[in-house]
């Protein structure tokens, strides 16, 4: 599929992240409106709002773009995900016959504040990357116990908190935690200092489920993508996770990138899931290509310095896709929910340089990285910026969803002395 040409002109250089191809889904305020859904087209912002009450999009006998969030759209269904997104096409493709019409309604990127896209109803992470798996399992539990007996059989996830999903942007505070080395006696209370992230995709859930859905339905379910930091302290992780996985380490904060990216839009970069050495069993099995070509990296500004990108990978690595993740989270009888999110896992290919986590590039803080600056890292320090990127590389055209970035605050002082 070659690059759709927009009246608005930004939109058509190969190396703009949002062309009429894309069209992502944001939520944006300027200094003179409240926050409102817009769509990203070239270098401007397309209020919906203000399109809706000027007559141009018409969705239904009720208004849909009253509220500040994605939630009433996804909830509505495939069938209306497709005429909203037919009739923006149609209202920004070049030779538009309402092109007048739609200008007033266009707002400069530069003067919008970013929001959250969605409510945010539930959120499950993954740990669905395979080789970020076998290289943190072989940190701990050596190569030949790398993977858990049942990681080639079902996609593991925990329950996280959607209290704590933010925009890109949102500074991010090194949190406090109770902390054990291998050589202590005794747990300590301290600042985590092996703070991290973990480069992945979200999917975002449209269409609710009752009970079981298949791979196909899910698929079917999800609205879109979203890049999404995983920010993790591995220190206060270490101490707690036995026996039932993650907890505080992951609270702290989950960083995603401010427009969310429809299936729509990603359909040409569809591809398969690795081979599988284990069969899966029927209700996980694959029922066509459910991953997507897309093209990941993860730069590291420390303070007062120049950003180096410090890994590069592609989503296509992950082992199982998001629609696998979603039916197996249904298999108990699990209700999903309209702006349920899924965090794919940690994402990292076969080399060093495409490690999707500072555990991993620094092989636990024993193979520290060296930065442009001549500084050297573990893991985090305060100050420092982390940017996910992602994009798709179409004939012509990019799709891009924004960039997912966060800085690292100092810890407050001890919020319990006394």
């Amino acid at each position: 599929m070659p690059l759709k040409k927009s009246w608005v002109t930004s939109a058509n250089s190969a190396d703009h992240p949002f062309p009429l191809n894309n069209l992502p889904y944001g939520v944006f305020s300027t200094a003179g409106t409240d926050p409102r859904c817009g769509v990203a087209i070239g270098d401007m912002i397309l209020d919906l709002q203000a399109a809706e009450a000027a007559g141009l999009v018409d969705l239904g006998d009720e208004p849909m773009f009253e509220m500040p969030f994605w939630n009433e759209i996804m909830e509505e269904g495939p069938a209306l995900w497709t005429a909203l997104r037919n009739r923006l096409i149609a209202l920004l493709q070049d030779g538009a016959e309402e092109q007048k019409k739609v200008e007033p309604c266009l707002v400069p990127m530069a003067d919008a504040e970013l929001h959250m896209p969605v409510i945010v109803s539930e959120y499950t992470d993954f740990y669905a990357g395979r080789h970020h798996a076998t290289n943190v399992g072989t940190m701990f539990r050596g190569a030949e116990n790398a993977l858990p007996p049942n990681w080639l059989h079902i996609p593991i996830g925990y329950n996280g908190r959607a209290s704590s999903v933010m925009v890109s942007g949102t500074d991010v505070r090194r949190p406090w935690g109770q902390l054990k080395g291998p050589n202590d006696a005794a747990p300590r209370w301290a600042p985590c200092a092996r703070f991290d992230i973990e480069l992945e995709m979200g999917a975002l859930v449209g269409t609710p489920s009752e009970g079981p859905i298949t791979v196909q339905e899910a698929d079917d379910n999800i609205f879109g993508y979203v890049l999404l930091n995983d920010w993790s302290a591995r220190d206060i992780q270490a101490w707690e996770y036995q026996p039932l996985g993650p907890f505080q380490a992951k609270a702290t904060a989950t960083s995603i990138s401010p427009w969310i990216v429809t299936k729509a839009a990603l359909e040409p970069f569809r591809c398969d899931t690795p081979s599988r050495e284990v069969e899966l069993l029927d209700h996980l099995k694959d029922c066509g290509p459910m991953l997507y070509d897309i093209e990941l990296e993860v730069t590291l500004r420390p303070e007062g310095g120049e950003g180096a990108t410090i890994a590069r990978t592609n989503y296509k690595e992950m082992y199982y896709s998001a629609a696998q993740q979603l039916a197996h989270h249904t298999t108990s009888g699990c209700p999903m929910t309209p702006g349920d999110l899924l965090g794919s896992g940690t994402i990292s290919g076969p080399e060093k340089d495409q490690r999707g986590s500072l555990l991993e590039l620094s092989w636990g803080g024993k193979e520290p990285l060296t930065l442009p600056t001549g500084e050297s890292r573990s893991f985090i320090e305060d100050g420092d910026t982390l940017t996910l990127k992602g994009a798709a590389k179409g004939d012509g055209y990019t799709i891009g969803f924004g960039d997912c970035t966060g800085t690292v605050l100092p810890a407050l002082s001890d919020p319990y002395a006394r």
